[in-house]
């Protein structure tokens, strides 16, 4: 028998075999930069933070110019965005907070357009954009805690931004935990493999019981 008539052994890759991107990917996760529905996530939370960003931006122009103007948000002494608009809190940088969200959101439309376009990203790319989003949540963390206690208001422009930048944070991070970007055990990536969701549902659930809860009465009475 010739070495022609011997099956031939296609090499497989060793199990836990690094990328060229330097990242291992899970086992069984083989779909581009985590699918399209990851850069539909990515498009609508920053289409989402952007409308609101602007919305408000364009609502502080006009407020700048008529301080006794009234946004169109403001519709109750709990829901009025222009308390919001006149805080300290509101320019915690220095400028208006919405312009930082102008610039952010933008970014994110960017990357999600690219995703569905087929485009790859290094691993340093999206831990970037992980660090990004985490700094993205913890602002909007402090905001909800000023809204709710210091300036006793709410506005749904900012509500608007809050759950979009929520989402677009836990499903960056289980993106980048599943394709190996960020270590975590195995049970941690089969979690976030199925349940994602869950953790910006509890976390929005959780925000909304903190509103519901400071205006009981004014909700129930």
């Amino acid at each position: 028998m010739s070495t022609t008539d011997l099956p031939r052994r296609v090499p497989r890759q060793a199990a836990g075999a690094h990328r060229a991107d330097g990242a291992t990917p899970p086992e069984g996760d083989h779909r581009p930069e985590g699918g399209r529905w990851f850069g539909f996530l990515l498009v609508a939370t920053g289409a989402a933070g952007l409308l609101a960003a602007w919305v408000i931006t364009l609502d502080k122009f006009k407020l700048l110019q008529d301080p006794d103007y009234t946004p169109g948000c403001s519709m109750n002494p709990v829901v009025a965005c222009g308390n919001i608009m006149k805080s300290a809190q509101a320019s915690a940088f220095g400028f208006p907070n919405p312009m930082l969200g102008l610039a952010a959101y933008a970014v994110v439309i960017a990357a999600g357009v690219s995703v569905l376009a087929g485009a790859r990203f290094p691993r340093w790319y999206w831990l970037t954009f992980n660090a990004g989003a985490l700094f993205g949540v913890a602002f909007c963390t402090w905001l909800q805690f000023q809204s709710l206690y210091r300036i006793n208001s709410l506005c749904l422009w900012c509500c608007l931004a809050w759950a979009a930048t929520t989402l677009l944070f836990w499903y960056v991070t289980s993106h980048n935990v599943r394709r190996g970007f960020l270590p975590a055990p195995r049970g941690v990536r089969a979690f976030l493999n199925e349940f994602t969701w869950a953790l910006p549902v509890l976390h929005l659930g959780t925000i909304g019981m903190l509103v519901l809860t400071r205006w009981w009465d004014f909700w129930t009475g």
